[in-house]
């Protein structure tokens, strides 16, 4: 596939190779570039912004991204904790009333029960550093202007070829064999282009993506007829829900309060087209308003309360949705080679806080995925896994993106009680979707519920839920998401139930020997003698803390003391215990739980079923022996 005719190359250009190269530098392309240098690929993450943000644009992180990402401390020290929730609805005179104050819907069962907020360019300089930790920086004030990949079926089936190439807006390709070849111009003062050999490109590079513009991948979708603005600033009001997340609907539209961190508050607010339009073209027209403009637009709103002026504006903007609207892309990857993710694969309203947060799952999805193929442990395959599990999720995220916008906008409406149900009924349904705790994938190779019943709350397709056991060696608790960090590892849960009891001992002695078989997916995939290089065990035990000896077990279920657990309270007992119950599990069977690397449960499976958990990593892992 070629997107662009290239000229002669000039002589001067610099050429390097790398095994990904991203193109933008917003969260999504930052924490996908972060996940594959930690796990050891060579990664080149390029942004045309001469420096990161500053404030502004995305500030939710869902509890899902919270747990998901091995930078949670961070998050959770500078970030705003958001627990409450309430909606005002006008009162008989139209002046708006608070209908009560409740816990943020979605949040019940999470390890992190609330929402966090911080402004995208905090967020960005937190990966920043993280990557800069790792020896890596984001290469500044560069553009693509070429693109082309290879037409060779063979060389694009090999996982250690470079069939894609970027190259300078003059550079000619003299080869038979086009792989994927991308031009890098250089902004500053040199205006220098290169040449990148890559084996992998993703574009993060936001709604009016290059890349997906380059590849002619169409966005697929329409526009909802809604204009809003964002504003934020440290409020000066006498309004008494500047802390928690506030949803006001009134006569003259619709608003949104969220707490931020350092005392600031975002509103978005509802526009009318007579705010925006320009009178000669009839065009929406952001530099028609202002931050003034949009606190007045707020004020109507908010009465009988009222925002005042503030010393400074933090941050504005204005969405236009005929810009943007609600669309998906026809597809999120060509040939397997080249993928887009974040907003360059879907676009939608800012009210929900799911950009960002998609856009940060795209790449967790897809990062293990590039990592597996890229060390040769599963065959290329299994990219395909992340256009059919995130063009999917994109697709559900618009549907609910147009239900809850159309719910959320009241403008020109008077508001009525069963609206306002309507929309506390579209909260709570969507609740486990809105903070990504319930975001299900479909049946596939790397999702099989066929066992769904020897476990029957941990859903297989969903994240694994947290539960709190106690490490058998020493009593000390711990939550079990702590013991599934995104390191690119597959983890294996076994609940084996009460081993103190001779029969269920044998059970699991049976399974020790199935497990070490040369034919068992612990031995057959290793490029080395080490199981944990690529597979995580953790054994947790149905007794009680005081009896249990580790040295009953299997040798393979207790590599090392800190690997097992029991499903007993602390010394306080106030943690921990009822895990087993908790999760539907069966004690007196022994269960196999398979959490993919992005801490997604693959699939749950009964003892003596251990060949279809063979079969799950047959489906898309390579052999030692090939």
């Amino acid at each position: 596939m070629a997107t662009n005719t290239l000229p002669n190359r000039p002589p001067q250009s610099r050429e390097s190779n790398v095994d990904v190269l991203i193109v933008g530098a917003g969260p999504t392309g930052l924490m996908c570039a972060y996940a594959l240098m930690q796990a050891g690929a060579n990664v080149r993450i390029v942004d045309k912004r001469p420096e990161c943000l500053v404030t502004g644009q995305a500030d939710g992180i869902q509890p899902r991204t919270i747990e998901s990402y091995g930078l949670g401390d961070r998050l959770l020290r500078e970030g705003n904790h958001i627990h409450m929730a309430t909606i005002y609805i006008p009162n008989s005179e139209g002046d708006i009333e608070s209908t009560g104050r409740i816990p943020v819907i979605g949040t019940e069962g999470t390890r992190y029960p609330f929402l966090i907020t911080l402004n995208q360019g905090a967020i960005e300089a937190l990966f920043c550093d993280a990557i800069h930790s790792l020896g890596f920086d984001v290469h500044r004030s560069i553009v693509p202007t070429s693109i082309e990949l290879s037409q060779d079926n063979e060389e694009l089936a090999n996982p250690t070829s470079h069939p894609v190439k970027v190259w300078p807006a003059l550079a000619p390709i003299n080869s038979s064999k086009i792989l994927i070849f991308v031009v890098l111009q250089h902004l500053d003062c040199s205006n220098a282009t290169e040449i990148v050999h890559a084996k992998f490109m993703i574009g993060t590079d936001g709604a009016h993506s290059w890349v997906r513009k380059a590849l002619d991948i169409a966005m697929e979708g329409e526009q909802t007829e809604y204009i809003w603005g964002a504003l934020d600033m440290v409020p000066i009001t006498n309004f008494p829900d500047t802390r928690i997340r506030a949803t006001i609907r009134s006569p003259n539209g619709s608003c949104m309060l969220i707490p931020r961190e350092d005392d600031k508050i975002r509103l978005y607010v509802q526009l009318s087209d007579e705010d925006i339009l320009d009178p000669l073209t009839g065009r929406s027209d952001k530099d028609r308003m202002s931050p003034e403009k949009l606190l007045e637009a707020i004020n109507k709103t908010f009465s009988p309360f009222k925002m005042e002026r503030p010393l400074e504006f933090d941050w504005w903007t204005v969405y236009i949705s005929e810009r943007l609207g609600q669309r998906v892309a026809s597809t999120f990857s060509v040939k397997d080679r080249i993928f887009i993710a974040g907003d360059a694969c879907h676009t939608h309203s800012p009210k929900a806080g799911q950009g960002m947060n998609a856009g940060m799952s795209d790449a967790h999805n897809l990062a293990w995925k590039l990592t597996q193929v890229l060390r040769g442990w599963s065959d290329i395959s299994l990219l395909k896994t992340y256009e059919f599990e995130r063009r999917r999720y994109a697709q559900d995220l618009i549907n609910f993106d147009k239900e809850y916008a159309t719910l959320f906008s009241c403008k020109g409406r008077t508001e009525t009680k069963i609206e306002h149900e309507n929309l506390l009924k579209a909260q709570n349904a969507f609740g486990g979707f809105i903070t990504g705790i319930g975001v299900q994938y479909c049946s596939s190779s790397i999702i099989i519920p066929t066992h769904q019943w020897c476990a029957e709350n941990i859903l297989v397709g969903q994240r694994m839920p947290p539960q709190i056991f106690v490490r058998a060696s020493d009593g000390r608790p711990y939550e079990l998401q702590d013991l599934l960090p995104a390191d690119m590892r597959f983890k294996i849960l076994l609940f084996l139930g009460n081993t103190a009891d001779p029969s269920q001992l044998e059970k699991v002695q049976l399974l020790a020997k199935d497990m070490e078989s040369s034919e068992s997916f612990l031995r057959r995939y290793l490029r080395n003698d080490n199981i944990t290089s690529m597979f995580d065990i953790l054994t947790i035990l149905a007794e009680k803390k005081e009896l249990v000896n580790i040295m009953d077990l299997p040798k393979l279920f207790r590599l090392h003391w800190s690997q097992v657990f029991v499903d007993d309270l602390d010394v306080t007992r106030s943690k921990g215990g009822q895990g087993y119950s908790a999760f539907g599990i069966d004690p007196s069977q022994v269960t196999l739980v398979v959490v993919r690397p992005d801490g997604v449960v693959g699939m749950v499976a009964p003892s003596e079923s251990i060949d279809d958990v063979n079969g799950y990593f047959a489906s898309f892992m390579k052999s030692s022996e090939v």
